[in-house]
């Protein structure tokens, strides 16, 4: 009937009366939002009611069969009745340990409830921590409910990271317009990049800040830093491009940051070293390139001049690329000689050869080709060598990981790399 997002959910609310609403309403998302919209459901379904009977199971340990039966049967009371499943692994694929997953017969009846066997005046609410638009029970309950969307972008591109802020501001808003207090947007930055993403610890901390300015009506950024504890889980990824950069105190930051975090070094050894390849494949190609066409200067280039003078060559070069890797899958698959039904199905190519995995989205090909002009290619290779002497050493030795990684950030940042630190034997950064 209806896919709502959560930022309409207002507007729709107001324009929908309780007699309006389907049998069943699929709430799923982020568990802050979902609560939220789950409470404004309950307060519009009873605003009008004398009477009503609200049933709340537990979808993590409820079965199907328990579900059907409670929508099914008939409450003694008059009035509605709201049978409200919270935290139905409905898009889930596996189970936590205690908990259930539903199987294809359960969402087969759970279909055929909400297309045909929900009484009237009975409302089936479920609630889901994600939401799968490719799943059939989503077309089902698309097709005869109403689905509410509560789901936050969780990517790490400029559009993911708008939207995260423009969610944030949203409770931000609310929050402090009921209290009368106001934020300025240095102060709100700073909480957001202590908390991240996480909307639930986002409005405890800001109830918080609340609490500790007490009559005074502006929070500061001197508020924030002084009561909220940074709880931020901080993805790989803003280490290695504090690393792209050059960035030395921040790169140090992010590593101590993911420590903190529980990663393993090797998972960190591992980033560094993808990272390290994918740089080194750039400026082969660069230096290759600049060979034949010695009037392009990729360090003077913007994002417009590089799609139309360097990307198609760069697609050019991953066709190549994608071709060689194919042959040399027939070679060793032995193809020549095996007849085609009896062939082994071939590997996908890997990504991690290619300049553009992607050439759908260029900015971030752009963007690797932009960093790659602050490093040489004797850098790169000293670079590869010593994680390789790194990881040699953290699988078989004693070495401290955190010593060792915190290490070859420095010597990677600073200028002139390995060749720099080569000068002076006893240079405490030297590898």
């Amino acid at each position: 009937m209806a896919i709502v997002n959560h930022r309409q959910l207002e507007e729709w609310l107001g324009k929908t009366s309780d007699a309006g609403l389907p049998g069943c309403i699929l709430v799923a998302g982020e568990d802050f939002l979902v609560q939220q919209t789950f409470d404004k459901l309950k307060t519009l379904l009873i605003k009008n009611s004398s009477s009503f009977n609200l049933d709340v199971l537990d979808g993590r340990s409820t079965p199907m069969g328990d579900i059907i039966e409670q929508v099914t049967t008939f409450s003694l009371l008059a009035g509605k009745k709201i049978i409200a499943v919270k935290h139905a692994p409905v898009f889930a694929t596996t189970a936590k340990t205690g908990e259930i997953v539903y199987s294809q017969n359960d969402f087969a009846r759970l279909s055929d409830l909400v297309e045909n066997g929900i009484p009237q005046d009975h409302i089936l609410v479920i609630t889901a921590s994600s939401l799968d638009r490719r799943r059939k029970i989503f077309k089902a309950l698309d097709t005869s409910g109403v689905i509410i969307d509560c789901t936050v972008s969780q990517g790490a591109r400029k559009a993911d990271l708008d939207d995260q802020r423009s969610v944030l501001q949203e409770i931000a808003k609310k929050i402090l317009g009921r209290s009368g207090k106001t934020m300025d947007q240095a102060a709100f930055s700073s909480l957001v990049d202590r908390t991240g993403c996480n909307l639930d610890l986002f409005a405890q901390n800001l109830e918080k800040l609340i609490a500790y300015c007490a009559h005074r009506r502006q929070i500061t950024t001197t508020d924030v830093q002084a009561i909220i504890r940074r709880d931020k889980k901080d993805p790989v990824f803003r280490l290695t491009n504090a690393l792209l950069d050059k960035d030395a105190g921040q790169a140090l930051f992010y590593l101590s940051s993911l420590f903190a975090d529980g990663f393993h070094p090797l998972q960190i050894l591992k980033s560094f070293e993808n990272q390290v390849r994918k740089l080194l494949l750039v400026k082969a190609f660069v230096e290759n390139f600049s060979t034949s066409h010695p009037d392009i200067r990729f360090g003077r280039m913007n994002f417009t001049l590089f799609k139309q003078q360097i990307l198609p060559a760069v697609t050019a070069h991953d066709i190549q690329v994608k071709k060689l890797m194919k042959d040399q899958q027939a070679i060793f698959a032995g193809s020549g000689d095996t007849p085609p039904k009896k062939q082994a199905k071939k590997t996908p190519v890997s990504s991690d050869l290619l300049l553009a995995p992607n050439p759908q989205s260029p900015y971030p090909v752009f963007q690797i080709f932009d960093k790659s002009t602050t490093f040489s290619l004797d850098e790169l290779c000293h670079a590869l060598i010593a994680l390789g002497d790194l990881d040699f050493a953290l699988k078989s030795s004693s070495t401290d990981a955190v010593a060792g990684l915190e290490n070859f950030v420095i010597v990677f940042c600073q200028k002139g790399g390995w060749s720099n630190a080569a000068k002076n034997q006893n240079n405490c950064h030297h590898f």
